[in-house]
């Protein structure tokens, strides 16, 4: 009996108390948070309300617009707190070591491969991080352009000896005023020309695995898997 009470405990929770537990932590951040999820539910209920009342339909109509309207409030809700949480997620990490790697392991898409690991960095914690994707493989400096401008020449000079012919892309996440913000990083990913096939990008992202480099720890202070446990399911 102990054993099973145990094993019940070590269990996920289920998505319900996941995105309580989601309000209550992006709630902490976000004081119009309780006004909005109100008002994203009411609204389509109100809508469905009115139209039952235009439209008619006898019994069968005051039941099934009510009905809708209530399905697609909670659906609106689902998705109106997983953006705020998202949001407050991002805000926390904003200009914080690590960042960037936290979005690569958390928020980016299957379509991308990548490490939170970064492949560089500096005393000052400004660090690269390197992916590869349909748009190539992409250099992503985190930290001001003027400190991580040699690590990323550095790892470009070595990527072109290795990856001849492989478009070579390089952002910049930081406080420079051309930089990438943190929460529109996935969204440039996905925006970039495709360039490579699936099969391209396994092979890349193999042989880019096999190139020997000093293993890097993730800079303290940050939890990669931030993101991905503020984001309801």
């Amino acid at each position: 009996m102990a054993k099973e009470k145990k094993q019940r405990a070590n269990k996920e929770p289920g998505r319900i108390k996941q995105m309580v537990q989601i309000y209550r932590n992006t709630k902490q951040h976000d004081r119009n948070l309780t006004l909005t999820l109100l008002a994203s539910f009411l609204l389509p209920v109100v809508v469905s309300v009115l139209l039952a009342w235009l439209l008619g339909g006898g019994v069968f109509g005051w039941i099934l617009w009510p009905v809708t309207g209530i399905l697609v409030g909670v659906l609106l809700v689902m998705i109106v707190l997983g953006r705020r949480a998202e949001s407050v997620a991002y805000q926390q990490l904003e200009g914080r070591p690590g960042a960037v790697g936290a979005v690569i392991n958390g928020a980016l898409r299957r379509s991308w491969r990548g490490s939170e690991v970064p492949i560089a960095m500096n005393r000052s914690q400004d660090a690269v991080y390197r992916v590869v994707g349909r748009g190539g493989v992409v250099l992503i400096a985190e930290g001001p352009a003027q400190r991580t401008r040699q690590l990323v020449a550095k790892e470009e000079t070595q990527l072109k000896r290795m990856l001849p012919g492989v478009p070579i892309t390089t952002l910049q996440v930081g406080p420079d005023e051309n930089a990438v913000p943190l929460h529109k990083l996935s969204r440039t990913l996905i925006k970039l020309k495709p360039v490579l096939r699936k099969p391209e990008i396994t092979t890349v992202f193999n042989r880019l695995m096999s190139m020997k480099s000093d293993p890097i720890g993730i800079p303290k202070g940050i939890d990669p898997m931030r993101i991905r446990g503020q984001r309801p399911r």
